[in-house]
């Protein structure tokens, strides 16, 4: 979202004027000049993205006057008052009032220009803030993939157009970002949205259960199958059938899901009789299947039956011009469930959006949301503020840093307590004792766990 600073610069005195809007200039500000309040009033509305900068003394409308009439306008409108000795005691009295800053004469440019950026600053944030509450209100609720790069507004359409189409899809994706919503959004917007859309994670079942969630089995078919089970894909039969984590699945059962593929009937444990099925199959993976080295044991003819059509969901890294919006979802979701008051986007907040690689893609964006909401937000150690960084001392960095080190290691791992530890080069005992030292919650980073809601 970007905004280009303007300012609007009024004076009545033309050698003054044409002085300021050469300094600005040069220093980078588009300035708009004008040379009464009234001007300036007829072409300044709330949607001004930038800064104003007035004298004080100037016939019909004071600068005093003028600044009440924007006020009245826009109270967030950041207006700049430059005054003479005699006129401080006004200046004070619009500080008072809400008015940015006031400058006396004479002055360096090097002051009003300072004075001007931060400014434009606070400007720049207010309208994003504006802009990303003006978005969340008019998004169709039904659409939510949250995003406006054209990346993102490229994979809505793709999804659409795939969905009429009623074909097996293959969605690509790391973790975290956001595969099964994109599995979801398919079955919505297809004919199939009046049919079951049932979800399996294969990495989450062990091999001796899957195949009966699966295929299904009848009374009997083996110790313990007391009574009849209809298996995920005839329970899918009209709808859509999700398989996330596929590249989890074991290979004998990959041997039988072709199959169901290639003739669309499932023959459930237990029974030789023939069911038809009339289903699509969504498979999502976190790895590159179309590399034998990312692959591995993934059967090569069961990618290239479900690589019907293939779609990828890009990691949050990738798009973070979209990372303020979904990060102003997440917080209002959470604040409606905490019943806490939204937290208004700071530059520091900004700042540690922006800068952070965000491995854990959206589940991890909105967990933290979650703790912002709660007054607990915090990224690499750092609790984030309101206000400027105040300076750290040099244990409290390690400290910091070290949380980072341990917190980055979890997401690269997914919360696997084993490869975590060889990964950090600690003992199991110190790792938990430091994960309780730092507030830091191994569930947060467990493959599969995603908080409920859009992305």
């Amino acid at each position: 979202m970007d905004f280009q600073p303007h300012i609007a610069f009024v004076d009545d005195d033309d050698d003054l004027r044409n002085a300021n809007r050469q300094t600005l200039e040069l220093a980078g500000f588009s300035v708009v000049p004008f040379a009464d309040a009234m001007s300036a009033l007829r072409f300044l509305t709330p949607d001004f993205t930038g800064v104003v900068v007035s004298d004080v003394r100037m016939p019909h409308i004071d600068g005093l006057e003028f600044f009440r009439r924007l006020r009245e306008m826009d109270a967030d409108l950041p207006v700049i008052l430059i005054t003479g000795h005699g006129d401080i005691e006004m200046a004070v009295q619009a500080m008072q009032e809400g008015a940015y800053d006031f400058i006396a004469k004479p002055y360096p440019a090097e002051r009003l220009v300072q004075s001007i950026r931060r400014a434009a600053d606070k400007r720049h944030l207010v309208m994003e803030n504006r802009q990303l509450r003006q978005i969340m209100e008019s998004a169709d609720e039904t659409v939510p993939l949250i995003g406006q790069t054209p990346v993102m507004q490229n994979l809505r359409k793709t999804l659409r157009h795939v969905a009429n189409a009623d074909v097996d899809v293959l969605i690509a994706g790391e973790t975290g970002s956001g595969k099964d919503v994109a599995a979801g959004l398919l079955h919505e917007w297809s004919r199939r949205k009046q049919g079951n859309f049932v979800a399996l994670n294969c990495g989450a079942l062990p091999e001796s259960v899957i195949e009966s969630e699966l295929f299904g089995h009848e009374a009997g078919a083996f110790t313990g199958a007391q009574k009849k089970r209809i298996g995920r894909i005839e329970y899918a039969s009209g709808g859509t059938l999700f398989l996330d984590e596929i590249e989890s699945m074991p290979l004998a059962t990959q041997v039988k899901l072709l199959r169901v593929l290639e003739m669309r009937e499932i023959t459930p444990l237990g029974t030789n009789e023939h069911r038809p099925v009339d289903l699509r199959v969504v498979a999502a993976a976190k790895v590159d299947l179309g590399s034998p080295e990312q692959r591995a044991n993934f059967r090569e003819d069961l990618f290239y039956r479900l690589n019907v059509v293939t779609v990828s969901i890009p990691p949050l890294r990738e798009r973070k011009e979209d990372i303020p919006l979904l990060f102003t979802h997440f917080l209002h979701r959470a604040a409606i469930r905490f019943k806490t008051e939204p937290q208004e986007m700071t530059s520091a907040l900004r700042a540690r959006l922006m800068e952070h690689d965000w491995p854990g893609n959206v589940r991890e964006l909105a967990h933290f949301a979650e703790r912002v909401a709660l007054g607990l937000g915090e990224m690499g150690g750092e609790r984030v503020a309101a206000h400027a960084p105040t300076p750290v001392h040099l244990p409290d960095a390690m400290e910091q840093y070290e949380a980072k080190l341990i917190r980055d290691a979890l997401s690269a791992n997914e919360g696997d307590v084993r490869t975590t530890i060889e990964a950090l080069g600690i003992p199991r005992k110190t790792f938990y004792d430091k994960l309780q030292r730092h507030g830091i919650d191994r569930a947060d980073y467990i493959k599969g766990k995603s908080p409920p809601g859009q992305i």
